[in-house]
């Protein structure tokens, strides 16, 4: 049956013209008796059914036209049924400042009717035959006008229906776009974080490597093992980025969301790199929101690839987590030549600001007074959560080279320390002053004592 009203749907003006040939047949008898003007009459009132979709309102116009003339030279018909038609058409087609007064007219048009074609002499008779005629003609006008004004108001409404599925399915296409170049630019973020940071690190350590060859094979071998260790750990974090894009909703071998419990070996790293790095902790640890956590991870590990890059061999880091009763604060210094470009090209700071103003905070960054970089984040501690303790922590900030302060320093800590320090000063310099400032940096992680040694005689 859907197909069959879809196909009427299709043919309207064929479907009203057949409406019009069956109202035509009920007047066959009065043209067969006089077909003037019973014809022409009859034409007028049939004919406009047939287009009363087009032109509602002309058709209503000339069927009334045709019962003016019916009512002065003619007599009553079957077809008369056509100004009821009309007349719904009118009322379901045009609004109601057109069907009102088509309806005032057809309800005129009723009372002629009985006063011509009913004539009686005064009395009760008369006045029954108007109440019989005004029930026959007003009542069933009023009739086809309610049907036709309510399928107006249905046909508006479901109209009104559609539109808002039309415009809900469009916010939601516009919203799923918005979504996925949202996702877009986190993993664009991530992606430069996690790949800027571990290659960084393995060129450097491969240079080193490079170099050690044939002087020291040893220092060769621990460099080709931390260059290992950096590409399984970047495979790692991309695996688990990469991850959300699967659809079999696998997850079981995507490694956790790094976060500040991480900064020890994001630090050591850093440090058998080459970099010598300080580290700071003020204020009591706690514990912070997952996503908190990753942005300021983000940021400690941007600024330090952008120090290797930027700052020159020579370059010292300085990392600082202040926590404060209302956030945190992460400051990350060098001592370098340069920062940053400025250009606004690339992820780097430009990630940084979007992670943090996610979370309320803001980021600070550009050249200091006294020569190289800095970089000063804020964050609102959202749903913090006060830590029993954090192994390791000292309340009273106290700077250490090797993360002492605040970061649980692991058995291979100094090891891998003292080796990549080895690795790459052998390498890259070949000089044993510069070697035995690093290890002296190394072997005075115990204190700020040492921090002295590791800022002039560390980096190479």
């Amino acid at each position: 049956m859907s197909a069959i009203y879809a196909w009427l749907r299709r043919h309207p003006t064929l479907v009203d013209s057949v409406l019009a040939a069956v109202i035509g047949l009920f007047a066959l008898g009065n043209i067969a008796g006089h077909p003037w003007p019973e014809l022409e009459i009859t034409l007028l009132l049939v004919i406009p059914v047939a287009i009363r979709r087009r032109v509602p309102a002309t058709a209503f116009a000339i069927t009334l036209v045709a019962g003016l003339w019916q009512l002065a030279f003619g007599q009553p018909t079957g077809a008369d049924v056509a100004i009821l038609v009309m007349l719904y058409t009118v009322a379901a087609y045009r609004p109601r400042s057109h069907s009102v007064p088509a309806l005032i007219a057809c309800m005129i048009g009723g009372a002629l009717a009985v006063a011509v074609w009913s004539p009686s002499p005064p009395g009760v008779r008369l006045i029954v035959q108007f109440l019989i005629g005004g029930v026959l003609f007003g009542g069933s006008s009023v009739i086809a006008w309610v049907f036709g004004d309510s399928m107006r108001y249905r046909r508006g409404y479901y109209a009104a229906l559609e539109d808002r599925a039309a415009r809900l399915e469009a916010e939601r296409d516009a919203q799923a776009k918005v979504a996925a170049a949202a996702e877009r630019a986190r993993i664009a973020r991530e992606l430069h974080d996690v790949i800027a940071h571990h290659v960084s690190v393995m060129v450097v350590q491969a240079d080193g490597a490079g170099y050690a060859l044939r002087s020291d094979p040893d220092t060769a071998q621990a460099a080709l093992a931390a260059i290992a260790s950096t590409g399984r750990q970047a495979l790692t974090e991309m695996r688990r980025l990469l991850g959300v894009l699967r659809t079999s909703g696998d997850r079981a071998g995507l490694a956790p969301v790094p976060g500040l419990g991480e900064l020890r070996e994001l630090l050591d790293q850093a440090r058998a790199a080459g970099l010598a790095v300080t580290y700071t902790l003020t204020g009591t640890p706690r514990e912070l929101p997952e996503g908190v956590e990753l942005a300021a991870y983000r940021v400690v590990q941007e600024s330090l690839t952008n120090t290797r890059k930027h700052a020159g061999l020579a370059a010292t880091a300085a990392v600082t987590l202040r926590y404060e009763p209302d956030g945190l604060t992460i400051e990350v210094t060098d001592d370098g030549l340069a920062g940053p470009p400025a250009d606004g090209a690339g992820h780097g700071l430009a990630g940084m600001r979007e992670r943090i103003g996610m979370y309320g905070g803001t980021v600070e960054a550009g050249p200091l007074p006294g020569g190289g970089f800095g970089v000063v984040a804020r964050l609102p501690c959202l749903r913090a959560r006060a830590a029993a303790a954090w192994p390791g922590a000292m309340a009273g900030g106290t700077a250490s080279p090797d993360g002492a302060a605040g970061l649980p320093a692991g058995p291979a800590g100094p090891a891998r320390l003292t080796a990549g320090a080895a690795g790459l000063t052998a390498g890259a310099a070949g000089l044993t002053a510069g070697a035995a400032g690093l290890a002296a940096g190394a072997a005075g992680a115990g204190g700020p004592a040492a921090e002295p040694a590791a800022r002039t005689g560390g980096a190479a």
